[in-house]
């Protein structure tokens, strides 16, 4: 058995966090034991088929399906929550499928009870038979997250979770909703990354960027909350895209346009993209920090604007333990290159 994780190849390859938080907004979580959990992450060994292919054709429809699981959970009464119209039901197995049919076809679901969904909810893969970094790492970091809740009273709600994608990144978690994705969150993480969330503030060590963003936009968006969290007058910021356009290599800042291919030979698929993102950005209503007072008296708020260029290059990396036979394969990332304030110089990311 190999004692090689993806994780770890991972870290070692450089391959960034920031351009990987796609997910989808509309979720189905059903809970269901964790030891039963197939490979694929809506099944589950003692799963009736007719709603496992009833899942799979509701996932095929654009809502994600999920497994979750915690300990006290009983196994033939299932929670079943609606993400993002935060609703929650419990229903025995029986009842599943027509649920389910009647999810997918649009229909009204007020004939089953359900209650409102009020903390966010914090989800971490800990689906060790898709892959085993996150039996490895997820399991560990969960029962931190769930410490922490429970020791500090954080307004959110742990559960185990099948895949999240990402493996690489274990432990991945995601909080719902809207979608915040995170990577590499160690157990002594757990806590200061449910703190900033509950401020209202991204944990920047672990965030992988906003769901609804492009590769490209999540990677800037990282890029522009790092730069601004240097400033310790601002604690808490909105950010906002203003524009996004591509630009040709000649057109980055400096030499920027050609540190792309240094990691690696570009093929005709992998051609380096280069683009500008403005930003605006705005002190949060909550957190002013110290030397504020006036403005924060005459109700103004810090604001300003920040151009970042972003380019990719291609990483030789592994994706899933189940690669570690077959190699690493190309993939491309995107990189922050610099960031600027509008009425300031560049600074070039790091």
């Amino acid at each position: 058995m190999s004692h090689v994780f993806c994780t770890d190849l991972s870290r070692e390859a450089g391959d960034p966090l920031p351009g990987s938080g796609a997910h989808a907004e509309r979720n189905l979580l059903i809970s269901w034991p964790r030891a039963r959990w197939q490979r694929n992450l809506r099944h589950a060994s003692d799963m009736p088929p007719d709603l496992a292919a009833q899942l799979d054709a509701l996932a095929a429809s654009g809502r994600r399906v999920n497994l979750i699981h915690r300990r006290d959970q009983p196994a033939e009464v299932h929670e079943v929550i609606l993400m993002p119209e935060r609703r929650r039901l419990q229903l025995e197995r029986s009842a599943l499928l027509a649920f389910v049919e009647a999810l997918a076809a649009g229909e009204d679901l007020e004939r089953w009870p359900s209650t409102p969904q009020h903390h966010d909810l914090v989800l971490c893969c800990t689906h060790g038979k898709k892959d085993k970094c996150c039996a490895r790492y997820g399991y560990r970091s969960y029962k931190a997250l769930a410490r922490a809740v429970e020791e500090h009273r954080l307004p959110f709600d742990v559960w185990e979770s099948s895949h999240l994608g990402g493996c690489r990144f274990a432990a991945s978690i995601i909080l719902l909703s809207p979608v915040r994705k995170y990577g590499r969150i160690e157990p002594d993480q757990a806590l200061p990354m449910l703190q900033a969330e509950a401020q209202g503030q991204r944990f920047l060590p672990g965030y992988r960027g906003a769901s609804h963003l492009t590769p490209a936009q999540q990677c800037a968006e990282v890029a522009a909350l790092q730069w601004l969290a240097r400033d310790s007058a601002l604690p808490c910021v909105e950010l906002a895209l203003v524009e996004d356009s591509a630009l040709a290599p000649e057109e980055m800042p400096g030499h920027l346009g050609g540190s792309s291919s240094s990691s690696s030979d570009n093929d005709g698929d992998n051609e380096p993209q280069y683009r500008r993102q403005i930003w605006r950005w705005r002190q949060s209503g909550e957190g002013e920090g110290e030397g504020e007072g006036e403005a924060k008296a005459k109700g103004e708020r810090a604001s300003g604007e920040l151009v970042v260029h972003c380019h990719t290059l291609t990483l030789a990396r592994i994706d899933m333990c189940s690669d570690i036979d077959q190699g690493p394969s190309p993939s491309q990332v995107w990189r922050a290159a610099s960031v600027q304030s509008i009425d300031a110089g560049y600074r070039q990311y790091s």
